[in-house]
């Protein structure tokens, strides 16, 4: 849950660019290792386990200085997993040296794994859909193509609603719901893209709709 929410949620996309700007001379890189250090003792609830804390932040600092050193505009859809792989293998590896943490006043670990699971489906799976699908941007087919008005950031917010959304049904068991979800936006895209004509938008939306309910039904497999 720190590494979700210092990672992603507390992480503003114009310190990434800022990182990736000036790499080890930004300050925000330095910002968001000490947000990461000061989450992971609010989560552990015990002082005395403050070298943890400080081994996840000296590790997040190695691995995305690492990260911003080597990758290039070719290369950063790679570094992106590798880098989260690495984060989590740390996270695993201090989890399997202690077994089991004691989490203060959060005793209940399935609601942990639930609180969890519905923060990944927020920011996090919309940015990992975001760089899946970064290969595959449709782009205009001509001087002639329709240009339609969006709310800002509304296909981020649409994206996040409806994973939450499939997740809830499936933890209270109306797997039905998950259907009508399906059914219901391809209702209500259909009419865009028909009037679109383009079939690779047509073929991006639903590999990005696919993405996000797949992604959504998955993590509600898990925790189940």
């Amino acid at each position: 849950m720190a590494h979700l929410l210092g990672d992603f949620i507390l992480q503003p996309n114009s310190w990434v660019a800022d990182k990736e700007n000036y790499k080890l001379k930004s300050k925000f890189l330095y910002i968001h290792v000490l947000i990461h250090i000061v989450l992971s003792l609010i989560f552990l609830w015990d002082l005395q386990l403050w070298w943890v804390a400080v081994l996840v932040g000296i590790t997040h600092f190695i691995i995305d200085a690492a990260k911003l050193i080597f990758q290039n505009v070719k290369t950063k859809k790679r570094w992106f997993f590798i880098d989260q792989l690495l984060h989590i293998l740390v996270i695993a590896g201090v989890s399997f040296y202690f077994r089991e943490f004691s989490f203060g006043f959060l005793q209940n670990q399935e609601f942990l794994k639930i609180i969890m699971a519905a923060l990944f489906l927020t920011t996090p799976a919309s940015i990992f859909i975001k760089i899946l699908l970064s290969s595959w941007t449709p782009a205009p087919d001509g001087p002639n193509t329709i240009q339609t008005e969006s709310l800002s950031s509304a296909g981020k917010y649409i994206g996040i609603l409806e994973r939450l959304l499939v997740f809830t049904f499936i933890m209270v068991n109306h797997w039905e719901g998950v259907g009508f979800m399906v059914a219901a936006k391809s209702v209500f895209r259909f009419s865009d893209l028909a009037q679109a004509k383009q079939r690779k938008l047509t073929e991006y939306v639903l590999i990005g709709t696919l993405l996000s309910f797949g992604l959504a039904v998955l993590t509600g497999i898990i925790i189940k």
